[in-house]
């Protein structure tokens, strides 16, 4: 998601003087996936098809690109930037322009390897679909997105008469170009709302009334399938007078997999944090941080407030782990090896204020876990509400070796002398 619309859809957290990016209750979804799914929805889309191994490259120009002498080859990873990214063997680019009998060579050179860009951290990403696409005759470069925004509490529609470019540069550069239309939730889009749209992007050759359609369907994939962003950069203008989405990112709410299964069925965890994959089957709430302070707290308020005070002491939190009030011993046991599976991790802090979550249950879910999980850090536990003597019993009965805290700023300050211990 880039920097404009974070401004609108996202929040940060500041831990240890960064910023990091909260984990979002949503589905993100590789560009041929996207292409797909646009395609379906009767917007112009090139033509492409995505392959996951060399072998599939020649059957692929066979069946698809017949007579083509050049097509775009592009690495399929969850984060933008790819066209400028590096990839961990020295290759340089996620995105390029080939003729049609170098393309197993590129290809060869993409697959299974780790690309690295503006928005994926040092650590990359690994690039196990590469996506073939027609090359197209460009006339012009636009730029399309719709997301949420909270302020008129609907969809948002944003365009740019310029695009190719990231949008962070465009709003800089040419902040009179940017336009914003905000659509009635309720009534959906109109034809008047559309052709603001259109005369925002101001098209040179696509015929307008096409266009005018071309929006209106991408406002009825928003809705129908609860995105929270349809973002298109660059969309385009062909030298055959059509309106083009030659990108297509989406992201979906989560609340509605129930309903959107099909699309929920196109999840890569392979590009998501291994952590917050395994937190959200056990249905707990997880963030992965930088520190080295692992944390398990119940209630996201004193969450926060655990990482907040393991700041003031000097520390860093590692994580931002909600058990919730209902934790079963199985989520803490779960808990602890997520937690455990972080090798920055120098020492964990339980912090549990028992009210709906009874004290004895995390106590359990401690021991049980020590039993599955080699516990190498020392573990620092401040109980405090229903059953905390139960609980501390448990705990003093376990033979357990672990650091006990009378309240949250002495559990803090424990935790960060273990951490550097």
């Amino acid at each position: 998601m880039r920097g404009l619309l974070n401004k609108l859809v996202s929040h940060s957290l500041s831990v240890a003087g960064k910023w990091q990016q909260q984990q979002l209750r949503r589905l993100n979804i590789h560009e041929y996936q996207g292409a797909d799914l646009m395609g379906k929805y009767g917007v112009n889309v090139p033509k492409g098809v995505a392959v996951s191994s060399v072998d599939e490259v020649k059957k692929a120009i066979q069946d698809v690109f017949p007579g083509e002498n050049e097509l775009v080859v592009k690495s399929q990873i969850l984060a933008g930037g790819r066209g400028l990214g590096t990839f961990k063997s020295g290759f340089r680019g996620g995105v390029h322009i080939v003729k049609a009998d170098q393309v197993e060579d590129i290809t060869g050179k993409m697959l299974g390897q780790t690309l690295v860009t503006k928005q994926t951290g040092p650590q990359g990403k690994v690039v196990s679909k590469v996506y073939l696409c027609e090359k197209l005759s460009l006339v012009n470069e636009m730029y399309f997105a719709i997301t949420l925004d909270r302020k008129t509490a609907g969809p948002l529609i944003i365009a740019c008469r310029k695009g190719g470019t990231s949008i962070e540069d465009l709003a800089e550069k040419y902040p009179d170009m940017i336009i914003k239309v905000p659509i009635d939730v309720f009534k959906g889009i109109t034809d008047v709302d559309a052709a603001k749209v259109v005369d925002g992007l101001a098209p040179r050759v696509a015929d307008r009334k096409d266009s005018i359609e071309q929006v209106k369907k991408l406002y009825e994939l928003f809705c129908k399938c609860d995105c929270t962003l349809l973002e298109i950069n660059p969309l385009v203008e062909t030298s055959s007078n059509q309106l083009v989405a030659a990108d297509a990112k989406l992201n979906f709410d989560d609340n509605a997999a129930f309903r959107q299964k099909e699309i929920f069925a196109l999840r890569d965890p392979t590009q998501e944090d291994s952590r917050e994959v395994a937190a959200a089957k056990a249905d707990l709430n997880y963030i992965g941080l930088d520190g080295e302070i692992g944390c398990m707290v119940n209630g996201a308020g004193l969450a926060m407030a655990t990482m907040d005070i393991i700041k003031l002491h000097g520390g860093t939190p590692a994580n931002f782990l909600d058990v919730g009030g209902n934790a079963s011993e199985g989520q803490v046991v779960e808990a602890f090896k997520i937690l455990t599976s972080d090798e920055k991790v120098k020492a964990i802090l339980v912090n549990i204020f028992g009210g709906i979550m009874k004290c004895d249950v995390i106590a359990s879910g401690i021991v049980n876990a020590a039993k599955q999980v080699s516990l190498k850090v020392p573990v620092v536990v401040r109980l405090e509400g229903t059953n905390v003597d139960q609980g501390k019993r448990i705990l003093k009965e376990s033979g357990m070796s672990l650091i006990t805290a009378e309240d949250l700023d002495d559990a803090a300050e424990k935790a960060v002398k273990a951490a550097s211990s």
